[in-house]
């Protein structure tokens, strides 16, 4: 009995300490590989618990292992942008300028009642408030208000408020997106000017965000 309950004690610790290295983000939005992880940890981990004949450190093996695969996939996934894509998936848009999009809705099994039930936890009764949502790879649905209905700030009292549209991503950790410079109607000539004008480097880029109005936002990698 004492030794059950020791085993269970070491484990316990193991798994707290693998949760812990995995990042806060893991208990919150898991992306598909870091789900199956967790999945596979807490069996491996209920076996050497329950059966007092096999070793403990063929308990722990296992989890330090499971803990090093999730940290290596997670790497390739923040330096590998067709990794993410492939393992992670990406954002599929479930509503665009206040219009369902029904593929995106059947590509994603998403039924409408769904859809719905998700923009009222968002705090959207109704749809024509909506002008993107956005089903992120963890499972969670972003929501973006239309233009007048979006919360007023000091600004709006002086400044008159345009549509701004879905922001797309044209770098990210110095790496272009040719598609979305595709979507914005830009080339790689308009992308270098940009760049050039602001003395600025693709390398040197970790975000760099333009809206459909042409609103820009970049933020520098730290040196």
């Amino acid at each position: 009995m004492i030794t059950i309950f020791l085993r269970t004690i070491v484990i316990f610790i193991v798994l707290l300490s693998a949760v812990r290295l995995m990042g806060k983000r893991e208990i919150g939005q898991l992306q598909p590989f870091e789900l199956v992880v967790i999945i596979i940890i807490a069996d491996v981990a209920s076996v050497p618990m329950e059966n007092i004949n096999i070793p403990l450190i063929q308990g722990v093996i296992p989890i330090l292992g499971l803990l090093f695969s999730q940290l290596v996939f997670s790497y390739l996934n923040i330096k590998l942008p067709l990794f993410h894509q492939i393992f992670a998936g990406k954002p599929t848009i479930l509503v665009e300028n206040g219009i369902i999009q029904e593929d995106n809705l059947k590509k994603q099994r998403y039924t409408i009642e769904e859809l719905l039930e998700q923009l009222r936890v968002a705090g959207f009764a109704n749809l024509q408030d909506v002008d993107y949502a956005i089903l992120e790879t963890s499972g969670q649905v972003s929501v973006i208000p239309k233009v007048e209905k979006t919360n007023v700030t000091l600004s709006d009292l002086q400044l008159p408020k345009e549509r701004e549209g879905l922001p797309r991503v044209i770098i990210v950790d110095g790496k272009v997106n040719e598609q979305n410079l595709k979507v914005l109607g830009k080339d790689q000539k308009w992308l270098e000017n940009l760049l050039k004008k602001h003395s600025l480097v693709v390398e040197n880029i970790l975000l760099l965000l333009m809206t459909e109005n042409e609103k820009i936002f970049w933020q520098e990698k730290k040196e």
